[in-house]
């Protein structure tokens, strides 16, 4: 007859190692409250469909406030129902419906006339886009990628 095993502790895991256990002041809200991340709190992303999505719900595990951008065909998008805000990228008919997210200068007026402090690209469109980067920087925001040398 098996003798019933006693669940693991965090102890046991790491007793060889010099770990000290998890406390909630490593949580990501101590973390973020104690560091200068807490002076950013609005973030516009430049993409739509499941990428901003994601980039969403990380961002309000982060406690930032959370901007989409859209074409006028994408008007009844997942993604722009996700953000707390969402303002669509020029007037209707201006753009293609890919094309509007291509229309960077447009994007970063918005970011810039609706108070955000970051641009993160989200995948494809805008975030291969050097000259892009460069101009969220010239903005005063923050582009959330690589430097716009490295592109």
């Amino acid at each position: 007859m098996a003798v019933p095993q006693q669940p693991l502790t965090f102890n046991d895991v790491f007793e060889d190692e010099d770990v000290d256990e998890p406390k909630a002041a490593n949580s990501v809200h101590h973390i973020r409250a104690n560091s200068s991340i807490m002076q950013l709190k609005k973030i516009l992303v430049a993409n739509r469909g499941e990428i901003p999505i994601r980039i969403f719900r990380t961002a309000h595990e982060l406690s930032l406030h959370t901007i989409a951008v859209f074409s006028y065909e994408d008007r009844l998008s997942m993604h722009r129902q996700k953000a707390d805000e969402a303002y669509v990228i020029g007037k209707r008919g201006q753009y293609t419906p890919v094309g509007a997210y291509l229309a960077g200068d447009e994007i970063i007026k918005i970011a810039v006339e609706h108070g955000a402090q970051l641009i993160h690209p989200g995948y494809g469109f805008l975030s291969e886009n050097a000259e892009f980067a460069r101009n969220v920087e010239k903005a005063g925001l923050i582009f959330v990628g690589p430097q716009p040398d490295v592109i």
